[in-house]
């Protein structure tokens, strides 16, 4: 399932008068976007960089999702003007667009259709947490682990170029490069598992040596294996 990135489904007039009425911010690695359980009245649209969404609970974390460029943050509360459901962390340096949540609600009415474009940022976010929780039952953690991964692919990744005997670059294959410092820990704790597992899971035939996760790049030599892994073959 492909991601929906809110700026790529508005209209041109409606990024234009979004541009016009918000400000770009450069936020640092580690610093957040927004806390749990506090009232803020901005939304963020991510024009580069790579954040993740994360809450506590009883001193552990679990990640909710790692957003990028094209992606909206602070829209559940811009529509119910509800506290932040979740923490916004700067995973590598991010550029954002800033707006106060009326602002932006004002851009969306002026331009027929816009809201269209968060409706389908919140079905697709939807469909995606229905789709992890249901792989809990029965327990698919293999699944859970390579749909994360694709979602990563979707929204980072850069293709891999074959290697060829003579030590050249070749034409991009099945391969793609995701460098963004999400760790086996970060990823277990995205698809409901301990780092054990993931380090398990990446071990085993259908993805061993096909997966690599690093310090701040994942490598994914063939797509086609995590398809495999959630029940997809193409």
């Amino acid at each position: 399932m492909e991601t929906t990135r809110f700026w790529d489904a508005l209209p041109a007039r409606a990024r234009e008068a979004l541009r016009r009425a918000g400000t770009t911010a450069m936020i640092r690695p580690g610093a957040f976007l927004m806390r749990e359980h506090t009232r803020a009245s901005q939304v963020f649209v991510l024009r580069a960089g790579a954040v993740r969404v994360w809450v506590a609970r009883g001193g552990e974390i679990a990640i909710l999702d790692v957003l990028g460029p094209g992606d909206l943050v602070g829209e559940l509360e811009a529509v119910d003007g509800g506290i932040r459901h979740a923490n916004v962390e700067a995973l590598t340096p991010v550029e954002a667009l800033v707006l106060p949540a009326d602002r932006f609600r004002g851009v969306l009415d002026a331009h027929p259709g816009s809201a269209w474009a968060v409706a389908g940022v919140l079905a697709e976010r939807l469909r995606d947490a229905n789709a992890l929780r249901v792989a809990h039952f029965p327990d698919d953690p293999e699944h859970r682990l390579a749909t994360r991964l694709l979602r990563l692919v979707d929204r980072f990744g850069s293709p891999l170029k074959e290697e060829r005997p003579n030590g050249a670059a070749g034409a991009p294959g099945d391969g793609y490069r995701v460098q963004v410092p999400v760790s086996q820990h970060d990823l277990g704790r995205w698809a409901g598992m301990g780092r054990r597992k993931v380090a398990q899971i990446l071990a085993a035939a259908p993805v061993r040596d096909r997966v690599t996760v690093a310090r701040n790049m994942i490598v994914i030599r063939s797509v086609d294996a995590l398809h495999r892994l959630t029940g997809k073959d193409d």
